[in-house]
């Protein structure tokens, strides 16, 4: 026993030898203050924009796109982007049949919850795809004109309450009318079960 006092011994006296030899003062409990209690950052928080589904084609299949805007909520302005077609990053893969507007389309809404969209100096009708794009960009919207979270558009969970919705565009001299029953929806995960 009195050996492995001794040994202590010498290694705390080496150790305060070897600390002093390096400078290092000897010191008692130093008081810091109150301890940290979480981070705290002063650059201002970034607020994520509302996400709406622009349909445009994807090797000619109607798929829909995830966009980012503040004006996910006003359905004449998801039109207006939609018709200016896929962002840099998006034309990579999709391509649009909807045609590139000089002035900016005339959208409102119908009592029955339609929409109706005026195509000024547009001369020849839209081919049924551009049809489908307009149909199923607008599907995401219920009667109230609000769009529907993300997730729960078209282009993706299953509405709970089906609301089919036709659009009524009008050009110089023509006018169409086409349904979103012809949209993509995608199912419902089947609950697994446990045998």
């Amino acid at each position: 026993m009195r050996g492995s006092r001794v040994a202590a011994l010498l290694s705390g006296l080496t150790a305060a030898v070897t600390l002093a030899a390096c400078g290092v003062p000897p010191t008692g409990v130093i008081e810091t203050g109150e301890p940290a209690s979480g981070m705290f950052s002063t650059s201002p928080q970034r607020s994520t924009a509302p996400t709406v589904s622009l349909f445009f084609l994807h090797d000619g299949n109607l798929t829909a796109y995830p966009r980012r805007t503040d004006d996910a909520g006003n359905f004449r302005a998801v039109v207006r982007l939609l018709f200016e077609g896929p962002t840099a990053s998006e034309a990579a893969t999709a391509t649009t049949e909807l045609p590139h507007l000089t002035d900016a389309p005339r959208v409102s809404t119908t009592e029955d919850g339609s929409l109706s969209v005026q195509l000024l100096g547009v001369r020849a009708p839209l081919n049924h795809q551009a049809m489908l794009q307009l149909a199923c960009t607008v599907a995401q919207w219920p009667l109230t004109g609000s769009p529907l979270p993300a997730g729960e558009a078209a282009g993706g969970a299953a509405r709970s309450t089906p609301v089919h919705r036709s659009v009524h565009v009008r050009g110089d001299g023509w006018k169409m009318t086409e349904s979103d029953y012809a949209c993509p929806v995608a199912l419902q995960p089947r609950a697994t079960q446990k045998n």
